[in-house]
């Protein structure tokens, strides 16, 4: 099904309440608040016609609307706690604000204020993709990665997630495993979060080389890597330039 920009609406989560790192959605980083990192890359990205922050914070609210997006009602308190969900979360902030314009979108795209190292392009990508490909659901970034994962079975016995993991050979010629990134971007159609689903079940995901992706603020120790992991990106850019 085709659709155009504003058709799509990005939905930003960012609660008042977090533990790890209190108040980690107006930390700054680089000069931005959290929150304001994942607005402005998503109106840069060019494919979005309306950003909404969900928060339940005033302060958050105000700072989400300097820096260009929606916030059109408060994310109420039940739905702000440590264990509500994010489909929860994405389920109830698109349908009522969906009910407040009398309007309902195609696509949905995710982005956290924890996931910084993302690059609006990546953002055009994965909604462009679903554009292009009316079969898929949603969208995503992954990283690849060479690393073995164990598990524990049903008798406590360490296993390795895939058979294939037994095989150590080199790096350049064995399998991958991707990681699910959807906090760096995320497009699904509407209707998977009308249902309370992130993501669907028919999917393609869009890779990313950036090893610094994962880092996801939660922690002190988390905003101090991200800071560090800046500093390098620039002088790796400056060299790049000089």
């Amino acid at each position: 099904m085709s659709f155009t920009k504003d058709d799509v609406i990005c939905i930003i989560c960012a609660r008042g309440g977090s533990k790890g790192l209190p108040r980690k959605n107006v930390k700054m980083l680089d000069g931005l608040p959290l929150v304001a990192r994942p607005i402005l890359q998503a109106i840069e990205s060019g494919v979005i016609g309306t950003v909404l922050v969900s928060t339940d914070d005033n302060e958050i609210a105000d700072i989400a609307k300097q820096y260009g997006a929606s916030v059109p009602f408060l994310r109420p308190s039940e739905l702000a706690q440590d264990m509500t969900t994010t489909e929860e979360t994405l389920k109830y902030a698109l349908v009522t604000y969906e009910k407040l314009i009398n309007k309902k979108f195609e696509v949905a795209v995710f982005l956290t204020p924890t996931d910084v190292f993302r690059d609006s392009h990546l953002i055009k990508e994965v909604v462009n993709t679903l554009r292009n490909r009316p079969e898929l659901e949603s969208v995503f970034s992954g990283h690849s990665t060479h690393k073995n994962f164990w598990e524990k079975d049903i008798n406590g016995k360490w296993i390795r997630l895939r058979p294939w993991m037994s095989n150590y050979s080199s790096r350049q010629v064995r399998q991958a495993i991707v990681r699910e990134d959807t906090g760096i971007a995320c497009a699904s159609r509407a209707w998977l979060w009308r249902e309370g689903r992130r993501i669907g079940d028919n999917v393609d995901i869009i890779l990313n080389d950036n090893d610094f992706t994962s880092i996801d603020i939660h922690e002190q120790k988390d905003l101090q890597l991200a800071e560090y992991a800046l500093q390098i990106l620039k002088f790796n850019e400056f060299k790049h330039d000089i």
